[in-house]
């Protein structure tokens, strides 16, 4: 088992009324599983995914990664276990725009003080169609491209789960279709697991699970 949520609340008052986002939830996540989760927005789906990647605390449960249940971390050590257990895929990328492609991949390895496998690294450019682009500047690169070089640097600190929020969400039905098989070829190729918010039904029924949330539980 690679992830484990026991029992995990997140509640927030909005002024006049408590928003029960994450409302005593449980799941179980095997490893190399890849589940997608879906919802209508302000469901709790987003709160969730940045509950598992320990980018914000909960009120009460546990998250636990690799069996650490990383909210007995303190922040310093919570970010060090993030870096190196847990990669993100943003809708909007969040690319560095002074950073080359390569750059760009191998900055969560940098930021760890650990050695880039250039080998890997260079088989991960192949993969995503990108080999021959690794100097160029995300100014330079489509939307789809940009997307390509956020996957690989969630890859390429080679995490125990990936965790993408509607990755695909500014991208054509084509380049949005690409994406996701790279995607899904990217984690099965290197033994990772995804985790997926999305609203697109299509892209769902890739996953070998759907988990369905509702007013903050799963259903």
């Amino acid at each position: 088992m690679i992830l484990e949520i026991n029992d995990l609340v997140k509640h927030y008052d909005d002024g006049s009324t408590i928003v029960k986002a994450v409302d005593h939830i449980d799941l179980l996540v095997e490893k190399g599983e890849f589940v997608t989760i879906v919802g209508k927005s302000g469901s709790g789906k987003s709160t969730l995914l940045n509950l598992i990647g320990g980018l914000d605390r909960p009120d009460s449960g546990a998250v636990i990664i690799d069996d650490k249940n990383i909210f007995t971390l303190k922040d310093e050590k919570l970010a060090e276990f993030r870096r190196k257990k847990i990669g993100f895929i943003f809708q909007s990328y969040n690319l560095i725009p002074s950073l080359n492609v390569w750059e760009n991949i191998v900055l969560p390895i940098g930021l760890d003080s650990r050695k880039v496998k250039e080998p890997f690294i260079e088989d991960l450019l192949k993969t995503i169609g990108l080999a021959d682009r690794k100097r160029a500047l995300p100014s330079e690169l489509s939307g789809g491209q940009q997307q390509r070089v956020a996957i690989a640097r969630a890859i390429a600190a080679e995490p125990s789960i990936i965790l993408a929020d509607e990755p695909t969400g500014n991208l054509d039905t084509k380049t949005e279709l690409e994406v996701m098989t790279l995607l899904k070829n990217s984690v099965e190729n290197f033994g990772q697991t995804l985790i997926m918010i999305t609203h697109d039904e299509m892209i769902a029924q890739m996953a070998d699970r759907i988990v369905h949330i509702e007013d903050g539980q799963v259903i």
